[in-house]
């Protein structure tokens, strides 16, 4: 019974390590597709910001830095933690520095 006892043990051990494997995988996997989402969401914010400036060029010369505190607010206030006014400036940085980004992937 004993010896018996042992192989049980060791197939419930396998299904545990499967199991786990599973969950590693999922885990990881989960990771880097959240983080390519909001590095998409990310580069379109940046996007939105610069396409809203554009159209309002002929505002006055500060209009982009109070636009952007603004963003920050009203967005910090709607969603919490994330969205300080550096990090605005971020995403409307990583935005102009790749423009083409999603249309060369898509292209």
């Amino acid at each position: 019974m004993a010896k018996k006892e042992k192989h049980v043990i060791k197939k419930y051990s396998d299904l545990v390590g499967d199991i786990s494997g599973l969950l590693e995988t999922a885990r990881k996997e989960s990771a880097r597709t959240v983080n390519a989402l909001l590095t998409a969401t990310y580069w379109l914010i940046g996007h939105r910001i610069v396409e809203f400036e554009y159209q309002g060029r002929e505002r006055e010369e500060h209009y982009g830095d109070k636009l952007i505190q603004k963003l920050a607010d009203d967005l910090t206030n709607s969603y919490g933690k994330g969205f300080k006014k550096s990090n605005i400036y971020l995403m409307k940085s990583f935005y102009l520095t790749y423009m083409n980004i999603f249309q060369t992937l898509s292209g």
